[in-house]
């Protein structure tokens, strides 16, 4: 007995075959076209339980062939795929009723559990909620990348976009939370209205309610006249809060309160303001674990995370580094930067790097390239000593330049005793004789950062105080006797 009957839009032959072949063994009937005036006779004449088409057909658009269909037989549901792997083609697909959107190349096993799902599904998209206010064509995309990481993140946010859904973006620093709120915003019914900003970071603790809220003339010292906070600011629009984690407990009370209740009512005042935004959260910390610290409101966090999304790192979607890199040189083209190419080993390169600064920091490296070097092709060589001298930077910072100097020092000593003794092994009892030498900077730098305290120095090396005391004799080390 047949699951059903399946009409399949699909121009290329050998996926057309593949996929009607897969359907077909799982007990599915199959009508098959590579046109979509064909696809419409079908549809005219009451045939078939679920479509699968291709975006693009050779006499149509499988996309704006979605809202006639739905319009004819809304019980009729829709997969659409495609080669076209961006979010503006995966946020078309949802708004005009697409059930199911599937960029390619995709794994036929995937295309086979949505079938399913989509016959059991009720419809739940009513069809032109949205076409008047639809996304332009030629619309500078925020988000780049065709990996499967970011195929899964267009698939969320195509759904997203239809709702009003409060969404927790979660990610590294530079993994670009802001650019996936604003395109949640950008692709939603509230795209005409504004898109705020906050960062809980930057804002002094005790005036991150008046900055969320507002305030009343004579609120407090200071407050001379009355202030519209972000809530009103962002009326009818999105209300984006960034690094929500370091939010202090007696706004977290508020903002739990606003997103219960959909009012606010500004610091100093006693009017409730109705407050008509969408809230979308971000993070670089892990809210959980705050939670459990007592950090963050239990209440408030499942209150923000209604959707989550996770962003993921760079490292994890290193095939989309030319895609990333095209379009930074088409950026910085418009800003009379000259676009550099890279060679494929430059490329090999940048995709085995652990980029802790995610797509900010390739960014900020290919910027550097098209400055600093003229050639019109970037090498592999070329992009290694600026790595390297970024890692250089980095490490200085974090102190970790000490340990390799220490190494260096190290390493400077065992060559001297080991050319002095060419032809052979240096004699026995070499670590007496090189630990001195590594112990006396080791103190010396140890007593510097003390002020010369002896017993603070002690404490710090780990050391009995006498012993620290013999060392310095041994050692010969001078200390000033006044701070000892």
């Amino acid at each position: 007995m047949s699951k059903g009957l399946i009409l399949l839009a699909e121009d290329d032959r050998g996926i057309r075959t593949v996929v009607s072949h897969a359907l077909t063994r799982e007990g599915y009937d199959i009508k098959s076209t590579d046109q979509a005036a064909q696809l419409w006779r079908w549809v005219e004449e009451g045939l078939g339980d679920l479509i699968v088409t291709d975006v693009n057909l050779p006499d149509g658009n499988g996309l704006e062939l979605i809202p006639q269909i739905a319009a004819k037989r809304p019980q009729l549901r829709i997969i659409a795929m495609s080669a076209q792997n961006t979010l503006l083609t995966a946020v078309k697909a949802s708004k005009r009723g697409a059930f199911e959107y599937l960029p390619k190349p995709f794994d036929i096993a995937d295309l086979l559990s949505h079938v399913k799902t989509a016959l059991a599904s009720p419809p739940t998209f009513e069809p032109g909620t949205d076409e008047a206010n639809p996304p332009a064509e030629d619309e500078d995309l925020p988000l780049i990348g065709r990996s499967p990481a970011m195929q899964e993140i267009y698939r969320v946010l195509s759904r997203l976009v239809v709702t009003d859904l409060t969404v927790l973006i979660s990610g590294e620093s530079g993994t670009g939370k802001e650019l996936v709120a604003r395109a949640l915003h950008d692709f939603s019914k509230r795209r005409n209205g504004p898109f705020v900003a906050l960062n809980m970071g930057a804002i002094p603790k005790d005036l991150i309610e008046s900055e969320l809220f507002g305030h009343e003339k004579g609120a407090f010292t200071g407050a001379v006249a009355r202030y519209l906070g972000k809530f009103e600011q962002a009326q009818k629009g999105t209300l984006f809060l960034d690094e929500i984690g370091d939010m202090p407990p007696e706004a977290q009370t508020r903002l739990l309160r606003v997103l219960q209740e959909q009012h606010i009512t500004r610091v100093g005042g006693r009017e409730a303001i109705r407050a008509d935004v969408r809230v979308i959260a971000a993070t670089h910390r892990d809210l959980r674990q705050l939670v459990k610290q007592g950090l963050f409101r239990e209440d408030l966090f499942y209150r923000l995370n209604v959707v989550p999304l996770r962003l993921p790192p760079l490292r994890e979607r290193v095939e989309d580094i030319p895609l990333l890199i095209t379009h930074f040189a088409s950026k910085m083209q418009d800003e009379g930067l000259p676009p550099k190419r890279y060679s494929g080993d430059a490329l090999a390169l940048l995709k085995q790097q652990p980029w802790p600064g995610n797509v900010r920091e390739l960014e900020n490296l290919v910027r550097r390239m098209a400055v600093l070097h003229p050639q019109d092709q970037i090498e592999a060589d070329q992009v290694r000593v600026e790595l390297e001298a970024e890692r250089r930077i980095a490490r200085r910072e974090d102190g970790e330049d000490d340990q390799e100097g220490l190494s260096a020092a190290i390493a400077r000593n065992l060559k001297g005793y080991f050319d002095h003794h060419a032809g052979g092994l240096p004699s026995p009892g070499l670590y007496n004789r090189v630990l001195p030498e590594l112990e006396r900077p080791l103190i010396e730098q140890t007593l510097k950062a003390t002020n010369g305290n002896q017993f603070k120095a002690a404490e710090v090396l780990g050391l009995n105080r006498n012993t620290l005391r013999k060392k310095i004799k041994d050692l010969g080390i001078e200390v000033n006797r006044g701070n000892s």
